[in-house]
């Protein structure tokens, strides 16, 4: 008698949008090099199943300001550049191999050192004069002062196609103006809720922005700080999209340092809590641990703080991608 074995292989309807960030001279920009995300026709590295053609990415943070809460171990291997945001950026490029950079306009706070849109502008226009690669440029924060900040910092990276961030469902309708203007694509914020990662895409889509210019950041949390729950948020997004529902098939950002950085676990010193190992190693680790997690459950864009976190993370994307392991 012959029992016959049914395919346990999966097949889906319908494919991530493919998005395309930063612009060459032959497309109206100065990057030397563009990144491409999305385009995924299966679950996360199902290279069996389907297929992903485009690897995901690692972005490395740069402030406008120098940061003063990083912990002793993050700023360590910035401490020669972080007066400067273009010397900065150069250095998470050359020396540590990053992807793109993020640039976080923490200077433009009303409730920190208040600095003016041009400020902001002059800072992005640095730091895209340092670097070849594709640029983020994410808020403070404070809406009222991003929608002052951004039609002049978009408008200074016109031609650029920048990802933009964050429109939410209370702050959408300048940034898709702004996007729409200038050529930039844009991150979509919601609270770890998949009907409201839904409602603020509908809303930029009902504004006529396209949406295959849209990035999804459904919220990060670092490891043992609700990890699991967004995971589960990102994984209904993935299959959502990947069933055919066009509002949510877009690729998926997480904010990966922000978070790791500001939890005990990855920055108390050993001293205060004996036993946890020494807060060097540690941090990047956590780091690391948290970025690898969100790359299983579908992220397409990490953005990272630590070199040896974005050089362990880096190794496990090549692994995963099916380049191997190391020699």
């Amino acid at each position: 008698m012959t029992v016959q074995i049914p395919d346990a292989k999966k097949s889906w309807p319908h494919t991530i949008n493919e998005l395309t960030i930063g612009a060459t001279a032959e497309t109206g920009g100065t990057r030397a090099s563009t990144v491409v995300v999305g385009g995924e026709t299966t679950l996360p590295f199902y290279h069996f199943e389907g297929s992903m053609p485009n690897a995901p990415v690692v972005a490395m943070e740069v402030w406008d300001i120098p940061p003063e809460d990083w912990p002793e171990p993050l700023q360590a291997p910035f401490a020669d550049v972080m007066s400067e945001p273009g010397t900065w950026a150069a250095a998470c490029v050359e020396r540590h191999g990053a992807q793109m950079i993020c640039l976080r306009l923490k200077g433009c706070d009303p409730n920190g050192a208040n600095r003016s849109p041009d400020e902001a502008a002059a800072a992005a226009k640095r730091v895209a004069d340092a670097v070849g690669v594709p640029l983020i440029v994410w808020g403070c924060g404070n809406d009222d002062k991003d929608n002052e900040v951004f039609p002049v910092v978009a408008e200074a990276m016109s031609g650029e196609n920048c990802l933009l961030g964050t429109i939410t469902e209370d702050n959408y309708k300048t940034l898709t103006a702004v996007g729409t203007a200038y050529g930039h694509k844009l991150i979509a914020e919601s609270p770890v809720d998949i009907n409201m990662a839904k409602q603020v895409n509908i809303l930029a889509l009902d504004v006529e922005y396209p949406a295959e210019n849209l990035v999804i950041y459904p919220s990060t949390g670092a490891l043992g700080y609700g990890i699991e729950y967004v995971y589960s948020i990102m994984e209904r997004l993935r299959i959502a999209g990947l069933k055919g529902d066009k509002v949510v098939a877009m690729p998926m950002l997480c904010d990966i340092g922000v978070e790791v950085w500001g939890v005990k676990e990855a920055k108390a010193p050993e001293a205060e809590v004996p036993g946890w190992g020494d807060v060097a190693t540690r941090g990047p680790m956590w780091e690391a641990s948290t970025a690898v997690v969100y790359l299983l459950a579908g992220a397409d864009i990490l953005i990272m703080r630590h070199p040896e976190a974005v050089r362990m993370t880096l190794e496990t994307i090549r692994r995963l991608m099916g380049g191997g392991g190391t020699q």
